[in-house]
């Protein structure tokens, strides 16, 4: 058979993600910071977008009296300009005053810096009397602490990274472990507690054996045992667990620098007599125009310099078309969960049914990717609080009479139970899931009740119970 090159026509479909599309796909699944961050950019790039301006109602004068006017004049009047040097401060003067103190301060003094647990440390050794040798060392040692002030080096890895013997870096280790706050450095929990008993002055030698060898049975609440063992009683036990509970095993969990995040709501939905008002969260998204003066200037460009003006506009065209459809999609969406979830908005958590993805695309006639999408990362202001858009989405549990109850509104109803209940008979859980099935006549297994009871980082019976 021979070979040979042969052209050949083929007629096919091909699904294309163009720029545009790809665009528009990607302002759907953005957090509103996000999404404020990729507009400034655009306009920073982009010279035929635009930022407008509010506009402000301008409204026609009242015609009033000449008593009115003349009161009027007198609560209106510039009189500092008016009196001018005859003032006894004039506006310039006074606003001279208010901007020297802020002009001679450096720009350090202007801002505060939280305090971190090394530079605590490392400001405490250069105070003490530590020799330079002894600072190199502390200085390895406080790199090597954790956020809870633990240290994560052996002696042998100091040594590696600093030249020194094992006793020189086991005294900076007792030294430092003694500096604020007490117990950082420490290696094991025993050793943190008992740096800070030696501080304070706790030498009972029960207390003492309580933290160097039964911290797990303090744990896992083996309390008789230990009462047995030491021969006290009950209460003299709780005294001894009480002293403790004073006592901090992470010294250095005060110097995290985890900062809490601030969530803005996308949504907001009031109840307004009967109804619901569903208000999106447009404070700060910039409102986008044409640039007027490109636009003009792009009539009298060259070929090359009208290509470059026709691919910017249309990409101008295109966000913003692709901003208004995210947000007519967001809009469409909360408001079909609205519709299916109205007894949560009326009663709160625990009236909430079971949802998914499809249903809310079918009722607003979408694909169901593209609520997916819409749903990431985005949070509404409801009369219960704020919640992220994927909380609506829940499965369902069957209940006797064939009907169905969201897995979200059980979860909350198992935290209402624990929350409750008797701290020194908590319930297990079977009998949770026997006192659902007497509320709800709801189908749930001990395990599923054991799994949603973890999702919600609660502990088991055992754990939970108080014996003092």
């Amino acid at each position: 058979m021979g070979l040979e090159l042969r052209q050949q026509l083929k007629l096919s479909q091909q699904l294309v993600m163009t720029p545009q599309l790809q665009q528009a796909i990607k302002l759907l699944q953005l957090s509103r910071l996000e999404l404020l961050e990729t507009v400034q950019q655009e306009l920073m790039e982009n010279p035929f977008l635009d930022e407008t301006e509010v506009e402000t109602e301008i409204r026609e004068p009242e015609k009033l009296t000449e008593s009115q006017a003349e009161e009027e004049l007198v609560r209106t009047a510039d009189w500092e300009n008016y009196l001018g040097e005859f003032s006894s401060t004039s506006k310039q003067s006074t606003a001279r005053d208010s901007e020297i103190p802020e002009e001679g301060l450096s720009f350090e003094a202007r801002l505060a810096s939280k305090p971190t647990l090394e530079g605590h440390l490392n400001w405490q050794m250069r105070l003490s009397n530590f020799t330079e040798r002894e600072v190199a060392i502390g200085d390895v040692v406080v790199g090597n602490l954790d956020h809870n002030g633990y240290l994560q080096a052996t002696i042998e890895e100091i040594m590696s990274m600093v030249t020194a013997t094992p006793e020189e870096v086991e005294s900076v280790i007792r030294r430092l472990q003694r500096l604020d706050p007490v117990g950082v450095g420490a290696r094991t929990p025993q050793e943190c507690l008992l740096v800070q008993m030696e501080v304070l002055g706790y030498d009972d030698p029960i207390l003492v054996s309580l933290v160097r060898d039964h911290l797990e049975d303090l744990e896992k609440n083996r309390f008789k045992p230990l009462a047995r063992k030491f021969k006290i009683s009950m209460d003299e036990l709780k005294e001894y667990i009480e002293q403790l509970q004073t006592l901090d095993p992470m010294p250095g969990s005060h110097y995290a620098s985890a900062e809490p995040h601030y969530v803005s709501p996308d949504v907001f939905v009031y109840k307004y007599g009967e109804d619901f008002v569903i208000i999106l969260n447009e404070d700060g998204l910039p409102r986008l125009q044409m640039n007027s003066f490109y636009l003009e200037t792009m009539q009298g460009a060259k070929n090359k310099e009208k290509e470059y003006f026709q691919e910017k506009m249309r990409s101008a065209a295109w966000l913003m078309k692709s901003l208004y459809q995210r947000q007519r999609t967001l809009y469409k969406v909360v408001e079909s969960i609205v519709r299916f979830q109205r007894d949560f908005f009326e009663e709160g958590v625990t009236r909430l049914k079971p949802l998914i993805l499809k249903e809310v695309a079918e009722d607003i006639e979408m694909h169901e990717s593209t609520v997916s999408r819409i749903t990431t990362s985005k949070y509404v202001s409801t009369p219960h609080g704020i919640f992220e858009l994927k909380f609506f989405f829940n499965s369902a549990l069957d209940l006797n009479d064939g009907s169905q109850v969201g897995s979200e509104s059980v979860k909350a109803l198992i935290k209402q139970m624990i929350a409750a209940e008797d701290h020194k008979k908590p319930l297990s859980d079977e009998r949770i899931g026997e006192i659902l099935q007497e509320r709800l006549e709801v189908n749930i297994a001990r395990r599923t009740v054991a799994k949603y009871r973890s999702a919600m980082g609660i502990a088991s019976s055992s754990k939970r119970k108080q014996y003092f």
